[in-house]
């Protein structure tokens, strides 16, 4: 079955939107209903949150190495399976030991579906198309956090957590024969193009890509773990006193499943407009300065409010710097891929935005365990800026030697 650039794109963005309800919706319920889960210490929390993460750095490069010899498609079933399993076993198992193996074992399918689905973007695309394309990638695979966000953190409200666990491990179970048909069987390894015998000669860590790399770890740490991880926390400390509306409750597991469920909605809208706008510049530094700069002031005010209106406006504002902070920084790693070794490249994008995202619950409950939740956004406020400050410095040396560059020539 042929499938066009797009298509290709949007199945796999799917298919990773299905298997990852699950674990959207233990980050929103996990930090609620932690005694639930036989958990006895608030750290468990951070580590069930982080140790996904820790498991894919030593698994990410076997998983590059697994896509050169392999199906996409095998791939595909590997991580579907592990979903289906690893979601399930949140509503069945109870204690700390055990949820650590499942939630390593989510960490294995999270590897396979990832890499697969950012070497999927790169192989269909060119320097033209591939922004929108990454763009496409992030929002339609973020259905499949809106849905675990909003509809778990609703539906543990007003049922039970094992109910959800076993409504998304169904749908996860659903995905399996239609990844059959609609993930092709082609190898992760671009076979046809001549142009990795010279790419592979070429120095890849360079000054760019290092840079490229600490953004990566940069929004894996704040974006998907920090964030994602303490927005429940967040609105608790604000919204003490649930509505109930008849026989429903909005509670705070509700208030925040829907804050980060309408950044998932608006992904598939927003994130191919900036993917296309970064496809018209040949220079995306402007881009990447306006979510990390406005990104670091949002924070900062979220660290202090007390009205729960203008906690939620920071939230939403937040949340769209988060979209074109992904975005940019996913179109970057693929830029600099297609330029040196693109498994070797986007092998280590992957696992930098891993190791972030694995850091920043863990990193988060600790600080909570010493110091109120405030400290914890201003820490991240600090690396955002920080960052900043390296993109403006790297961008002025780079000038600075292209003058010198053409004053000799």
């Amino acid at each position: 079955m042929n499938f066009s650039s797009r298509s290709k794109v949007a199945w796999i963005a799917i298919i990773t939107g299905v298997a990852v309800m699950g674990d959207a919706m233990l980050f929103i319920v996990l930090p609620l209903f932690w005694q639930d889960f036989g958990l006895t210490e608030i750290w468990q929390i951070g580590v069930l949150l982080s140790i996904n993460r820790f498991i894919r750095l030593p698994l990410n490069p076997l998983v590059g190495f697994f896509y050169k010899h392999f199906q996409l498609r095998t791939g595909v079933f590997i991580a579907l399976i592990l979903a289906v399993i690893t979601t399930l076993s949140y509503g069945i198992f109870e204690g700390f030991w055990m949820l650590v193996i499942m939630r390593a074992l989510w960490g294995v399918a999270w590897s396979f579906i990832r890499l697969g689905g950012f070497l999927t973007v790169i192989d269909v695309t060119t320097d033209n198309n591939r922004g929108w394309h990454m763009g496409l990638y992030n929002g339609l695979w973020g259905l499949g956090g809106l849905t675990g966000m909003l509809a778990g953190g609703f539906l543990v409200d007003q049922t039970s957590i094992l109910f959800v666990t076993m409504l998304f491990s169904i749908i996860s179970l659903l995905a399996i024969p239609v990844a059959w048909f609609a993930v092709p069987p082609n190898r992760g390894e671009k076979q046809d193009s001549p142009a990795p015998i010279s790419v592979q000669k070429t120095k890849w860590l360079t000054p760019f890509t290092v840079l490229v790399l600490a953004t990566g770890i940069t929004q894996g740490f704040i974006i998907m773990g920090l964030f994602n991880s303490t927005i429940s926390p967040l609105l608790e400390n604000v919204y003490q006193r649930p509505i109930q509306i008849g026989t429903i409750i909005l509670g705070v597991a509700t208030l925040a499943g829907t804050m980060q469920a309408i950044r998932w909605a608006w992904d598939p809208f927003i994130a191919p407009a900036i993917g296309k706008m970064i496809d018209q510049r040949t220079l995306i530094y402007p881009i990447i300065l306006v979510p990390l700069i406005g990104g670091s002031i949002l924070l900062s005010a979220m660290a202090y409010t007390s009205s729960i209106a203008m906690l939620i406006l920071f939230i939403f504002l937040f949340q769209l710097l988060s979209t074109i902070f992904t975005t940019t920084t996913d179109t970057l790693a693929a830029r600099a891929a297609v330029r040196t070794d693109r498994v070797k490249m986007m092998t280590a994008h992957t696992v930098v935005v891993d190791v972030g995202s694995a850091l920043g619950p863990m990193v988060s409950f600790i600080i909570l365990m010493y110091l109120p939740l405030s400290a914890v956004y201003i820490f991240a406020s600090f690396l955002m800026i920080t960052l900043a400050i390296f993109w403006i410095v790297f961008r002025r040396l780079e000038l600075e030697i292209e003058n010198v560059q053409s004053n000799i020539s």
